[in-house]
């Protein structure tokens, strides 16, 4: 085999090995944007429960 050979053998491995990289790490941050998503919305909602319960004077000191 060739110095050429070689050296196109491992371009295409380094290729391969990267575009299955890519590929891992968009499943990641897609994984990771849901959780995000998840928390916003947890977040939104303890901050809502938060805001009716200092609204309602139930709270001590109210």
């Amino acid at each position: 085999m060739t110095t050429n050979s070689r050296d196109r053998l491992a371009l295409e491995d380094t290729v391969r090995s990267l575009t299955a990289e890519a590929v891992e790490l968009e499943a990641r941050v897609t994984e990771l944007r849901r959780a995000l998503t998840g928390i916003d919305e947890r977040m939104r909602t303890v901050f809502d429960a938060l805001d009716r319960f200092s609204r309602s004077g139930e709270h001590v000191g109210g």
